[in-house]
């Protein structure tokens, strides 16, 4: 459909999951796409898949040079930027709030908190030049949050409301949003324990994950329809929206049995 037609990207965490089937998605409707991730040969390897609309770029999210490399980057390359996607993220380990380590909670708001604001802060001025939007990844569990994973939710919830916040205080310049994805098949689960342990499992084995009424887990490629809507000029007039994509778990709703095939 070239939704994004002409329009160049920085997609943030790009070497996998969310991140790489986003930029797949936006270079399918007709971005230019900088792919960052602190993992330069794993979006390297994505980037030389979509060909001369991608280029790739090592980027830490925590790191402000490093962000501002990025931004650079992208503006040398495609003289400007339209769109920032701020996906790198990361959860610590399942398990008790008093067991979580202090290393463990500032790596965790480091990456998922100080990362998007210093993506928006370097990027902005540059958004500013001709209107442009920012995205942002939060989590279902920002809405409806579990036990045993506090910081990781609280994290997302303080991308949630920072969405919320910037979108009033860049319009109407420039339009912020949010996604809300469920769990997913991605690396994110890697090193998981107890439930997020469980869920990997079943989802591994092709198991239905309980607690979400459409019977399945959030695909990469869910979350990248909806960053392309939000993207486009379809959602020319939406923005402050923190959008779930999963499958409607933040609706409350825990099925006792998947629902029947049809």
């Amino acid at each position: 459909m070239n939704r994004l037609d002409g329009l160049s990207a920085i997609v943030t965490g790009a070497g996998s999951g969310f991140g790489a089937a986003t930029a797949r998605a936006f270079v399918a409707e007709g971005a230019r796409v900088e792919l960052a991730d602190i993992n330069l040969e794993a979006v390297g390897q994505v980037a030389d898949e979509l060909g001369d609309a991608a280029i790739a770029v090592r980027a830490d999210v925590r790191d402000s040079q490093s962000v501002a490399a990025m931004v650079a980057r992208a503006v040398e390359s495609f003289g400007g930027l339209d769109i920032l996607v701020n996906n790198a993220g990361l959860a610590h380990k399942t398990g008790p709030i008093t067991e979580l380590t202090e290393e463990q909670y500032h790596l965790v708001m480091d990456v998922n908190v100080k990362g998007v604001w210093l993506g928006v802060r370097h990027a902005v001025p540059v958004l500013r030049r001709r209107g442009g939007v920012i995205l942002n990844l939060s989590s279902a569990g920002a809405l409806t949050p579990r036990p045993n994973a506090g910081v990781y939710y609280a994290s997302k919830a303080a991308v949630l409301n920072m969405t919320r916040a910037l979108s009033i205080e860049l319009a109407p310049e420039i339009r912020v949003n949010c996604v809300c994805p469920s769990l997913a098949p991605t690396n994110f689960l890697t090193g998981a324990s107890g439930s997020a342990e469980a869920a990997a499992a079943r989802i591994a084995a092709g198991l239905p994950v309980t607690g979400i009424p459409l019977g399945r887990v959030c695909a990469p490629d869910d979350v990248a329809a909806a960053l392309v809507f939000l993207a486009s000029p379809e959602a020319a007039y939406v923005t402050g929206v923190a959008l779930p994509v999963d499958g409607g778990m933040s609706a409350g709703l825990t099925p006792a049995a998947p629902p029947a095939a049809r």
